[in-house]
């Protein structure tokens, strides 16, 4: 027995002899480069590749089956003079006895350095890598012996695929190297070009169930738009392929990216985290995100599920708090100027997110813009119709600090025109009455984006505990936006403003030609002075406002709207003053007038104070018409009726005073009441700028003639004549005549 096992032992050291001797002979006797023509043509002929190899094949055949093969290049057999890969050398080696043995891949350094790939699309979306690996079998040279071979070789790889394997298939792989590699990127198609050059891939040790160490770097450009990007990459990798599981772990992306987005800006980038793919539960999985872009710091976890059907997105995302606006300046976005420099220096946000292929949700959100905090949630719920939804909840907003830096204009000649007028008006009604402007009250440069408005779809809710807008304090505001279809709706915006309050809807018809706007607003006890203020308007009428209006327009300028104007106004003012117009003295003038006295010098209030001051307006292409003007001062009533032009902001009003009772003392002797003016409509006419308010009011001497006939006839008609000369017209002096002869 011991003889038997010597003899076996020595029948296999000649075997291994003779294997080594057969490895020697082979290698040094056989020349791979004798054989170039034939391996090119197997290539054609199997894999529908065209090799040009240009350098020598060396190769080893034991212990290490190896083969090392340089200046080597590869293109599409049906593009055989265009190639799409060219490599200056690649070498690899496999140990032959675990090969053989135990069915394990031992292989040391897999090196190629050199790679350069050109994958190119055509306008007809063709690639010139797609028919590479298929048999050339409709081609003319290939025969019916290369076609059974293929078949024949694709039904054993079938085969040793589908049935079980005793032994599987192990990897042991020293490392993977590639150098200096190049991958150009054009599709002719799309436009779309891109490259990535130097390229270092570095491998540890490749072996089932084992980490494998990765280093990556190479710079990346694209054409359009023009960008550069220089990047690194470690982490470690797990495969394991009977559960299907490919994990990253421990990843650090980094680098720096310039280009024409970043207007020559650099951003410095890190990403790190872990990455998990389970192909088998159809999950993919990011976690312990941490994100920095310059100054930006972000931490996140991000998982998807359901990769085999509708995938579904959740995670959470916070961002530590950054200076936005020197974050949004470093990457090359220059915000436009806002009012307050200091605007967007704070900024943080927390939030979970969810979503989908067609969807990106920011829920249980709360985020800090300067002094402002924000609750809800916000996103996308729709990437193919882009439909933004928003539904936040914030403590304060001053949204004046963004908005453009108010700049001084020159006044228009329409300032210009009633600042004349108001400073020739006076304060005592006694001189001429102001001219109605001349000049258009409005601009006439287009507003509104339409054609980018008429593509908004958003559903919008927001709510402020307190919102400043054109410094307008609102308090309690809530605004609801709904836009779908080229159609615009403001369903409300209602709020607290001076103690009083609101509620706006409105609409933006963009898809009407000309964009139609309709506009419906209510307001109670809101102090109007308080507006006129806030406008920076001179302070012409005070009192607490209460407002119905439904109106309705068209165009893209403030002078289309104006002129276009339709709709109907109800207004009503409480507890009001008119400062400087004093209407009593206006009466005074009247009075004095027929009682034939002097008036003394002005020493009475400025100002009129009322109970009530209502009407409507019917507008009707920019021109508003009020029939039904009620004022209700104490011991005196005042009703009118007259027309405004909103083109050009004038009024033009006919006003009746009458005095209810004798009991109502009056500021100046020479105008104290006689019984017999109670009851009497008073006439005052108003002409003028809308900005004079009742400053643009004159008793109407016309008016007074009539009323001095209607008390003392014929005979005070003489008196009047003579004491008035030619303040009365020849007209009214005929009409006197006549009257008093029926």
């Amino acid at each position: 027995m011991k003889s038997f096992s010597k003899l076996i032992g020595l029948l296999l050291l000649g075997l291994l002899l003779l294997l080594v001797a057969a490895g020697f002979a082979l290698t040094h006797f056989f020349d791979p480069n004798d054989y170039k023509d034939e391996i090119r043509q197997l290539a054609h002929k199997h894999a529908n590749l065209e090799l040009e190899l240009n350098g020598d094949i060396g190769w080893s055949l034991f212990p290490w089956l190896g083969i090392e093969i340089t200046d080597a290049k590869v293109a599409s057999a049906d593009t055989p003079d265009k190639p799409f890969a060219d490599v200056r050398l690649l070498g690899l080696s496999v140990q032959v006895l675990p090969l053989l043995l135990r069915k394990e891949i031992q292989m040391s350094d897999i090196r190629i350095d050199g790679l350069n790939l050109s994958l190119q699309r055509n306008v007809k979306g063709q690639a010139n890598w797609e028919n590479i690996g298929q048999l050339r079998a409709a081609h003319p040279s290939v025969t019916a012996q290369d076609a059974q071979l293929a078949s024949t070789i694709d039904t054993a790889q079938t085969a040793q695929t589908s049935a079980p394997a005793n032994t599987p298939l192990q990897l042991d792989i020293n490392s993977l190297i590639i150098n200096g590699a190049r991958i150009d990127y054009r599709d002719e198609h799309s436009g779309q070009q891109f490259n990535l050059e130097s390229v270092q891939l570095t491998t540890g040790a490749i072996r089932d169930n084992q980490p494998i160490a990765l280093k990556f770097s190479g710079f990346f450009g694209n054409a359009k738009p023009l960008l550069r990007a220089r990047i690194e990459l470690t982490s470690k990798a797990s495969i394991d392929q009977a559960r299907q599981r490919y994990q990253l772990d421990d990843i650090k992306l980094s680098g720096e990216i310039a280009g024409e987005p970043f207007q020559s800006k650099t951003a410095n980038f890190t990403v790190r985290g872990n990455l998990l793919y389970d192909q088998s539960a159809q999950l993919a999985r990011w976690d312990n995100l941490k994100l920095s872009i310059n100054q930006l710091k972000a931490l996140g976890e991000l998982q998807a599920t359901q990769l085999n059907k509708q995938a579904q997105l959740s995670g959470a995302l916070s961002i530590a708090p950054v200076n936005l606006q020197e974050f949004l300046s470093g990457i090359g976005f220059e915000l436009p100027a806002m009012a307050d420099k200091t605007a967007l220096s704070h900024f943080e946000f927390n939030s979970r997110l969810q979503g989908t292929l067609n969807s990106l949700m920011f829920n249980e959100m709360a985020l800090s813009i300067d002094q402002t905090a924000l609750s809800g949630s916000v996103g996308i719920k729709d990437f193919a119709n882009t439909k933004l939804y928003a539904q936040l909840q914030g403590d304060q907003l001053d949204a004046d600090r963004y908005l453009p830096p108010v700049v001084k204009k020159a006044p228009t000649a329409r300032q210009a025109e009633v600042k004349q007028q108001t400073e020739q008006a006076g304060s005592s009604g006694t001189t001429a009455l102001p001219d109605t402007p001349s000049k258009s009250a409005w601009s006439s440069d287009q507003l509104l984006p339409i054609k980018q408005l008429g593509k908004l779809n958003a559903d919008l809710d927001l709510a402020f505990n307190k919102l400043t807008i054109s410094k307008f304090p609102i308090s309690q505001a809530k605004f609801n936006l709904l836009a779908k279809q080229g159609v615009i709706r403001l369903n409300n915006l209602q709020g607290n403003l001076f103690n009083g309050e609101f509620k706006t809807s409105a609409s933006l018809d963009t898809k009407a030609e000309p964009a139609l706007l309709t506009f419906k607003q209510t307001t109670h006890n809101i102090p109007v002075e308080k507006i006129l203020q806030t406008l920076e308007q001179d302070v012409t009428i005070t009192g607490l406002l209460d407002l119905d209006t439904d109106l309705r327009t068209s165009g893209n300028s403030q002078q289309n709207w104006v002129d276009h104007l339709n709709g109907n106004l109800n207004f009503a003012l409480h507890q009001g003053v008119l400062p400087d117009a004093n209407l009593e003295r206006q009466l005074c003038i009247g009075i004095a007038t027929l009682n034939r006295k002097k008036l003394s010098a002005n020493t009475t209030a400025k100002d009129t104070a009322f109970n009530d001051l209502q009407g409507s307006l019917k507008i009707r292409n920019g021109l508003a018409n009020n029939p039904d003007l009620r004022v209700a001062i104490p011991g005196i009533s005042v009703k009118g009726k007259g027309d405004i032009d909103l083109r050009v902001l004038s009024l033009d009003y006919y006003l009746g005073i009458i005095i209810e009772g004798d009991t109502h003392p009056m500021p100046d002797p020479a105008c104290q009441i006689n019984k017999r003016y109670v009851g009497l409509e008073w006439p005052v006419r108003c002409r003028g700028p809308l900005e004079l308010g009742a400053k643009a009011c004159r008793i109407d001497q016309d008016g007074l003639g009539k009323i001095a006939a209607t008390l003392a006839g014929e005979k005070l008609t003489e008196k009047l004549d003579e004491k008035l000369g030619d303040k009365i017209s020849p007209e009214l002096k005929d009409a006197l005549k006549g009257l008093f002869k029926r």
